[in-house]
């Protein structure tokens, strides 16, 4: 979790520049943002990947930070017209299916195909009528997992009495498809035919319904250990041990963050462990309500005492158990989770360390019910109960108490409250004609996330400063890439001072003249892997490896818009190959991209390279830059935005 310095330099710069400021603790970014700032027909970015808005008819996209801060110097954000997937919902769900289970089989229709990537899907169609504004809303951040770009919904009267019990019905709009509306692809859902779903580690997309999971729950089981030993040779892994009587047994539940801790989900949770109890066996069970308002309204219909009563923990307003600043699971524990992600590293196990959890996604209603049974994994179709409808009722009053609220009031005297851990970015140059690139990782997984690529969790405390954090960069799937880029970084740094190392003199001899191309290469570091940046928006993910000198980043294809605007914005040079290219080369081998400079300047997206092997061998490699704005040639070519933007105001 972030230091109280970091908060108290939030506040400070709020006061400075004029901002809103939430304390933390209020509220989940998500939740604030759907109770004070959402309306139809507006549209909002974020610098977080679940920025979605669109069941409340607001076009929301999550972006890296570098992307907001274009927008905060009153920039327009522009991007290719996407294509527009309709998603058309018939039925109504069942009792015990929840918006958790619709959200897990979407994600795993769509994921690995990739139907929708940088997509924007549109929710119509009968089935919405009878879904509750909670249930929309969890379905709809969500579809994040799914790598669409975002989403947007019909909306009716129920979107208007959100608005209303918000005080703010004049952000209320009808909004349907038009006549002739068309769509590039389309998907339906027939809602009555869902069942609650599991997603098993290490993706929301590995999913099955938990009828079918606990009637084959060994043979699962036994190919995610197979998985976890595959990635992660230090971690001793044993999940097939939680089958025992007759069941699957977790050791821990947890509702929480913008998806899991909205008030029908954590009502409906506390109505199935009505007069029932979760054990005094290793089982335990979290609720994290997701802001202060709704955690009043719990209180004031009596579901807190329901789930105190009954063995459940009430914590705070907070999506620390999204990425692992909170109930981090013990090894080898079955974590159920209805929040956002399992990716591996995500919620604060270290499987690289030999620290593993298996972390699985289920919906709120079915964790409940597994607590009902102490720990046996059950579906909350099979619960015995009677859900109870509470009407919610919105009370701002913590808000106007404990907010500041400074947007448009901006005071230039304050002075922003700095720490040890907030620190300036060291300094970053131009591209020069030349890339000389080592590469210091080579991941051949399906796919990289960004918590991979930075974990989360522990190095909270220091994003503030890019030096400090930079050294977790891959810590926890590549350990030794801090220290090989490093030193490559060292190597260019004397390069700069007109000390040019053996081994770079080396390299450059074997693609031409190393006394003339050391006059005008760069040297930097490579990351290479299938298909990189699947998961948050953090832009660290990308300014680590800047920091510590990347130029590069080759893959097949970017999972994520997001996660290729970072890489653009940090200066590193987001190269792609053709699909059916080999890339059978490792950490240490070298690639040399002549020319790339006059290659971006003038929007040139084949580019021929050269590999130098350790071995000193040198083979043909073409690289792609495709699709590359008039901004982001000069944002590369500057080094990054920072440069970009100091080089317009001197302008």
């Amino acid at each position: 979790m972030p230091s109280p310095t970091d908060h108290m330099f939030g506040l400070s710069a709020a006061r400075k520049y004029g901002g809103i400021y939430v304390p933390a603790n209020q509220s989940v970014i998500h939740s604030y943002a759907r109770e004070e700032m959402a309306g139809c027909g507006k549209m909002i970015l974020g610098s977080d990947s679940h920025t979605r808005y669109g069941a409340l008819g607001t076009m929301a996209v999550g972006e890296g930070g570098p992307e907001l801060a274009k927008q905060l110097l009153r920039n327009t954000w522009d991007i290719p017209m996407p294509k527009v997937v309709l998603v058309y919902l018939t039925g109504k769900p069942q009792k015990g299916v929840g918006p958790h289970d619709v959200a897990i089989a979407l994600v795993k229709a769509t994921f690995d195909s990739g139907f929708v990537n940088n997509c924007v899907l549109e929710f119509c169609g009968p089935g919405i009528e009878a879904l509750p504004m909670d249930y929309r809303n969890g379905v709809d951040v969500m579809t994040t997992e799914t790598t669409c770009l975002s989403s947007i919904w019909e909306t009716d009267e129920t979107t208007r009495r959100f608005f209303r019990t918000h005080g703010r019905e004049e952000d209320y709009k009808s909004l349907h498809p038009g006549r002739t509306a068309y769509y590039d692809k389309y998907i339906t859902i027939d809602l009555s035919k869902v069942e609650p779903m599991i997603a098993l580690p290490f993706h929301p997309s590995n999913a099955y319904t938990i009828r079918e999971f606990l009637a084959n729950a060994r043979e699962i089981l036994r190919k995610v250990e197979d998985d976890a030993r595959r990635r992660f040779p230090k971690a001793k892994v044993c999940l097939t041990d939680k089958i025992r009587d007759g069941g699957v047994w977790a050791d821990q539940g947890v509702i929480a963050g913008c998806a899991g801790g909205l008030f029908d989900n954590i009502t409906e949770a506390a109505d199935i462990l009505r007069g029932k109890f979760t054990g005094s066996g290793a089982f335990s069970f979290d609720v994290y309500p997701t802001s202060v308002p709704v955690s009043l309204e719990l209180m004031k219909v009596g579901a807190t005492a329901r789930l105190l009563a009954a063995g459940a923990i009430i914590k705070p307003s907070f999506c620390g158990p999204c990425f692992g600043a909170g109930d981090v699971p013990a090894n080898n524990g079955l974590s159920l989770r209805h929040t956002t992600r399992n990716f591996p590293n995500r919620e604060g196990s270290k499987p690289g360390e030999g620290q593993f959890a298996g972390v699985c996604l289920m919906d709120a209603r079915s964790i409940a019910a597994t607590a009902a049974n102490g720990g046996r994994i059950t579906p909350a179709t099979e619960a015995d109960y009677v859900p109870v409808h509470h009407e919610y009722h919105f009370d701002d009053t913590v808000y106007k108490n404990r907010l500041y609220y400074g947007f448009g009031k901006a005071d230039p005297s304050v002075k922003l409250v700095m720490g040890p851990n907030i620190t300036d970015w060291p300094r970053m140059y131009a591209l020069e004609e030349n890339v000389l690139v080592e590469l210091a990782a080579v991941i051949h997984d399906p796919v990289t996330t960004t918590d991979e690529l930075i974990p989360s969790g522990e190095t909270s405390s220091y994003r503030s400063n890019p030096l400090r954090l930079a050294e977790f960069t891959l810590s926890r799937r590549v350990p030794e890439y801090v220290g090989l880029s490093k030193a490559v970084a060292a190597q260019e740094a004397d390069r700069r001072n007109g000390v040019v190392s053996g081994h770079l003199q080396e390299v450059l001899s074997r693609v031409g003249d190393a006394g003339e191309l050391v006059k005008c290469t760069q040297f930097g570091s490579c990351v290479f892997a299938n298909k990189p940046g699947d998961g948050s928006a953090r832009e660290q993910a990308a300014s680590c490896q800047k920091v510590l000198g990347g130029f590069a980043n080759i893959c097949y294809r970017f999972a994520t818009k997001r996660y290729r605007s970072n890489c653009i914005n940090w200066g590193i040079l987001p190269f792609t190959l053709d699909e059916d290219t080999e890339f059978p080369y490792e950490s240490g081998d070298c690639v040399f991209v002549p020319g790339v400079r006059s290659a971006v300047e003038n929007g040139q997206e084949d580019i021929p390279a050269k590999v130098i092997r350790k071995d000193g061998s040198v083979h043909d490699l073409l690289l792609h830059i495709r699709g590359l704005t008039e901004d982001e040639k000069e944002i590369l070519l500057r080094g990054c935005l920072m440069n970009y933007y100091a080089a317009r105001n001197k302008e």
